[in-house]
């Protein structure tokens, strides 16, 4: 009885695996400090920039 449980708990393991390979991925991508601080810079940047060429037109 152990080693059919044993079997039994493995094949279910790797179908679990399977199913979440499979199923699609609801979490946002990691993105880490450092790039989020030089993506934050670079919204700050363009917003001014914008501004100061927008009224010499």
């Amino acid at each position: 009885m152990n080693r059919k449980k044993k079997i039994k708990t493995i094949l279910e393991k790797k179908q679990k695996k399977k199913n979440a390979k499979l199923a699609p991925n609801s979490k946002p991508k990691y993105i880490s400090k450092a790039e989020r601080a030089k993506l934050a810079a670079q919204e700050t940047l363009v917003p001014e920039e914008s501004l100061e060429q927008s009224p010499n037109k």
